[in-house]
């Protein structure tokens, strides 16, 4: 599938004016503690997604929220935790730029945002990583899929060539100064992995420090797959 028919199809579904729908607040111990706001809308289809329902349905799923709306609300469940972490999780958080960036204005600064991200749109406008320099606190997390472009496809269900958009996101983010790092997700053996290492490195070294993601075994994940035979 081709991702930029997807990312429009996804923003038709989930964005109105300059707000986004969520789903669910809440507090999260990932990351030692952290206030999470989970999204709905994403353009990929990771067979491996735990909120594929979320995902799938996003059309009739979730409230629509203003970026002043959204912040105050997590600003309310860190505080009430006495926490000092904020993220925005569950679908895709760039999809929005215009409310993404908005949200960031209302968040204090000695609050860390970090941004979950597949790193498509980043990797195709460089501009959005400029903008989001403007946020000393922000900190991005770009989870690649797949160690390949073929393993990408096959994880995603979209261009294969995604694969390079997201590495070209890890690219713009370092040159225009944002704190970032990548994470992934693949099935793959120790020779892809190294070779992707390698080209991670080539960017800068500090890439080469890949914090490899968990698969949540929930029931259809699995099944899924298995189905794609990955199981």
């Amino acid at each position: 599938m081709n991702i930029k028919d997807s990312i429009t199809r996804s923003q038709s579904d989930t964005c109105r004016g300059v707000m986004r729908k969520y789903h669910r607040f809440r507090w999260a111990r990932f990351y030692g503690g952290i206030a999470t706001a989970d999204c709905v809308g994403c353009y990929l289809r990771c067979l491996f997604c735990w909120s594929w329902d979320i995902l799938t349905h996003a059309a009739r799923c979730g409230t629509f929220y203003r970026p002043e709306q959204l912040a105050e609300d997590l600003l309310k469940i860190v505080r009430r935790h006495h926490g000092h972490q904020i993220r925005i999780s569950g679908n895709e958080p760039t999809l929005h730029r215009g409310h993404l960036i908005e949200v960031l204005t209302h968040i204090p600064v000695q609050y860390r945002f970090i941004l979950e991200t597949n790193g498509i749109l980043l990797g195709l406008d460089r501009t959005y990583c400029r903008e989001l320099a403007e946020f000393p606190n922000l900190h991005a997390r770009v989870s690649l899929k797949g160690c390949d472009p073929e393993e990408f496809g096959r994880l995603t269900g979209m261009d294969a060539d995604g694969l390079y958009l997201q590495i070209k996101a890890l690219e713009n983010l370092l040159a225009e100064g944002v704190s970032c790092h990548p994470s992934l997700m693949s099935f793959a053996g120790p020779q892809a992995f190294s070779s992707l290492i390698e080209t991670l490195s080539a960017i800068d070294p500090s890439l080469a420090e890949i914090e490899v993601e968990e698969l949540i075994p929930y029931p259809p994940v699995l099944e899924r797959l298995r189905k794609a035979g990955l199981g």
